[in-house]
């Protein structure tokens, strides 16, 4: 996921469904716990753990950049195919245009979750 020691995270839509395992290892790679919403700091990764009804990716979405640093990147966490609170990934691809954000790309992140990165997209780019 590109984390590394030193750096920080906000973590947004934690709930008890929220995959555990991947909670403490994503700490123990940086070394800190993650911050949340209330928090004020420049992150370097904001995870947003979403679910279908969760309300409007879109508004989520620019609420996690007022805390992104230029090089930081946004994953969303959403349940997989088959599970409850599924989120369809173009519901993701739809939302990040708008919000100036470009999916780069999806992966399995744990038994019951995909993670989907998010990137700012580049000045002058066409």
């Amino acid at each position: 996921m590109g984390f590394k020691k030193g750096d920080l995270i906000l973590e947004v839509g934690h709930s008890d469904d929220c995959d555990i395992t991947v909670r403490e290892d994503l700490c123990q790679i940086t070394g800190n716990a993650f911050l949340e919403g209330n928090s004020q700091e420049v992150v370097d990764g904001v995870i947003i753990w979403w679910r279908d009804g969760d309300g409007d990716l879109v508004d989520e979405l620019m609420d996690a950049l007022t805390y992104l640093s230029e090089s930081g990147s946004i994953w969303v966490f959403t349940p997989k195919v088959g599970r409850s609170s599924h989120v369809e990934p173009s519901d993701i691809q739809d939302a990040a245009p708008i919000t100036g954000l470009s999916v780069t790309s999806s992966i399995s992140i744990a038994h019951d979750w995909t993670a989907t990165r998010l990137v700012a997209r580049k000045a002058g780019k066409r």
